[in-house]
């Protein structure tokens, strides 16, 4: 699924790029890439040629197809990550489907092992990824407010302000914020 982007951005049209180019460089059709994504054909075409945007769920299938995370697919469209990285410069995704917001606190970098990620689901909404970025990928969540569902591999932990759960990544996976506020997080992910 995908929504239609009211403008694009330069970042927009950069992610659609950088799609396309992961997607060539394994010489993989759009008909083979949905297959491995689950993807429409179509969605994937119209996401490459920059009509819309995609939504986290499609952006987790995608990266999850080139065994890859989704911040890394995101910071392949950013400038190199400096050392000290200031709020100001920590960038930002919005789900154009939930509102769902992503930053990359500590960006991920070929020179670090992890990556630091600031995320607020809305109240109510959720978010499926039917295929993990990278099998046995370490999550380590820290739930600073709100309550989370997650639903790992099956299994369902409910999570209050405080709590945090750690988890290597084998399956599919589902966040869904329960309650009247969003749910703040950080994730660590290595």
């Amino acid at each position: 699924m995908e929504t239609e982007a009211p403008s694009r951005d330069a970042a927009d049209l950069r992610l659609a790029e950088r799609l396309r180019e992961l997607r060539r460089a394994r010489r993989w059709s759009l008909d083979e890439l949905s297959a491995r994504s689950g993807v429409s054909r179509a969605s994937l075409s119209r996401i490459e040629n920059g009509e819309v945007s995609p939504t986290a769920s499609v952006l987790g299938r995608l990266a999850g197809a080139h065994g890859s995370t989704v911040s890394r697919l995101l910071a392949d469209i950013e400038a190199e990550a400096a050392a000290l990285v200031a709020r100001a410069d920590q960038p930002e995704w919005v789900d154009p489907a939930t509102g769902f917001r992503r930053r990359s606190v500590s960006p991920p970098s070929l020179d670090f092992d992890c990556e630091v990620l600031a995320c607020e689901l809305p109240a109510g909404a959720s978010i499926d990824y039917p295929l993990p970025p990278r099998l046995g990928l370490e999550h380590h969540l820290y739930l600073e407010e709100g309550a989370l569902e997650l639903t790992i591999e099956g299994t369902v932990r409910r999570l209050s302000g405080g709590d945090c759960l750690r988890y290597k990544l084998m399956g599919p996976s589902r966040f869904r914020a329960v309650g009247r506020r969003p749910a703040r997080y950080i994730l660590v992910l290595r």
